[in-house]
């Protein structure tokens, strides 16, 4: 480059996994087997503390794309349909001269604008990165892992289990007996089956994603393309994906930018994924909207890191419920709207998990441990309190211990405080957010349809509490006057 001239703007491939855990090698699992993915860790920067705003997939991909948390602008139900999503970052890019390329998942709870971006060129399939004059951003999501390639039936005959491992030599198979168990599943042979499978799913994502490095190199881009990892959410597990624990929320982030990150650099700021948009944005020399809530986590306008990070839970298909949660470098705060309402409702889908099973055959035959149990109890608290660093499976709630009163309280008015700020339409009845027309009417024929009782083996305590949104403000008082909490 000659003296005086502009360095040109990076390029941006956003690899995106579905249902993945921070499970990886380079995260401390010696059980994983992910070299791809370890040796861009080493290449780059680990980030140690990065979360997502929903613990599921639609939710968690429209603040990726709209710098915004989900319940704040009406995306927050899975499933809902926003009817006038507002401007993506992609198109704040495009307006300053990048190339977009998202041939793959388009799932943000509405329908992306025509224009969006480039939906037509699948790259990796190609195995080529159509590189010109303009710098790009290059998108790919990596499905294998969701949550149904780990189950025994798929719908899908083309994503049956031996499909998903054509590429996966016998030798690189997990044996579940090795699998590890966290301490709020029950230790069964179908849970084992279940991880095992998913961390073989989790090593097939790793191929595939040395394929996509692989072809960014071949395309001479390399040098000048900032690589970032991430996933949506958590594994597709009970108390996981779907929950506002550290295992649905608190993900992988990997970037690698050569000559700009120092290789093998470890970062334990808090990140969160409405934090990607601004980023992007700021590297490629785009400005920043005003009304986006994250911060630029990298590159020279890289602002300080917050004190918190948020997230959310809401309807889950058939599912009705409304959880907000405050995270700090050690704490993970978790408020409760609808203690009366159990997490382990019926959700079909999630039903055809192995480990959702035998989750509910323990709490039928009493084979549980206490903390397995208080996971499928009736109901749950209005307000948990984790010590992440000494309960990072978050199992005991300190909510009520005298000790952490100071941490409750910090964690709790800093929520608060949040939800004042930007608001909570999580506290609107979704009959109400219809009729206003900021979202379209999914309830009545599509999943209302869907709630049915459990097989007559199950049919104890919370196997039979599915409610609407409706049903639930009918028996339990509406959202905004949620009950009170304990005295402290």
């Amino acid at each position: 480059m000659l003296a005086g001239m502009a360095a040109p703007r990076p390029n941006i491939l956003l690899l995106v996994a579905e249902d993945t855990g921070r499970h990886h090698g380079c995260y401390g699992h010696d059980y994983a087997d992910t070299p791809s993915l370890d040796r861009l860790a080493a290449e780059g920067c680990r980030y140690d503390r990065a979360f997502s705003h929903s613990p599921v997939c639609a939710p968690s991909r429209s603040a990726l794309l709209t710098g915004m948390h989900p319940w704040t602008f009406g995306t927050h139900q899975m499933r809902s349909t926003l009817v006038k999503p507002p401007r993506l970052f992609t198109q704040e890019l495009q307006d300053a001269g990048y190339r977009v390329l998202w041939p793959t998942k388009t799932d943000f709870n509405f329908t992306p604008p025509d224009g969006f971006a480039e939906t037509d060129v699948p790259w990796l399939d190609r195995g080529e990165l159509p590189v010109g004059d303009q710098p790009f951003l290059a998108f790919w999501n990596f499905g294998v892992t969701h949550e149904s390639g780990a189950w025994d039936k798929v719908e899908d005959k083309s994503q049956d289990l031996e499909s998903r491992w054509r590429d996966l030599p016998p030798e690189r198979r997990h044996d579940p007996a090795r699998a590890p168990v966290p301490p709020y599943l029950p230790d069964t042979p179908g849970v084992r089956l279940e991880i095992a499978r998913h961390f073989d799913n989790l090593t097939v994502q790793d191929i595939q994603v040395g394929r996509a490095l692989e072809v960014l190199e071949k395309s001479g881009a390399a040098d000048n393309t900032i690589v970032i990892y991430l996933s949506d959410h958590g594994r597709g597990l009970c108390r996981e994906k779907r929950w506002c624990y550290e295992a649905g929320l608190h993900l992988p982030l990997i970037v690698r930018w050569p000559g700009r990150i120092k290789p093998g650099s470890v970062n334990d700021d808090l990140v969160a994924w409405v934090d990607l948009a601004p980023t992007l944005l700021a590297l490629a020399g785009a400005p920043v909207p005003e009304h986006y809530q994250g911060r630029v986590f990298l590159g020279p306008d890289q602002a300080p890191p917050p004190p918190f990070v948020f997230s959310g839970r809401d309807r889950m298909d058939e599912q009705f419920d409304r959880i907000r949660t405050c995270r700090s470098p050690r704490f993970h705060y978790i408020r409760n709207f609808y203690p009366q309402l159990p997490y382990m409702q019926r959700n079909r889908y999630m039903e055809s998990g192995l480990t959702t099973r035998d989750l509910r055959e323990g709490r039928a035959a009493g084979t549980l441990t206490p903390a397995q149990a208080a996971f499928m109890a009736d109901t749950k608290p209005v307000e948990e309190l984790y010590d992440t660093a000494a309960d990072p499976h978050c199992v005991e709630n300190l909510a009520g211990d005298s000790a952490h009163h100071d941490a409750l309280r910090r964690h709790r008015a800093a929520l608060e405080a949040f939800l004042d700020k930007h608001g909570d339409l999580g506290a609107v009845p979704e009959s109400e957010l219809i009729a206003r027309g900021l979202v379209t009417d999914r309830l009545t024929n599509e999943y209302r349809p869907r709630i049915a009782p459990l097989p007559g083996r199950f049919r104890i305590g919370n196997g039979d509490t599915v409610l609407t949104a409706e049903e639930a403000v009918e028996r339990y008082g509406p959202s905004p006057e949620p009950p009170p909490l304990p005295e402290q």
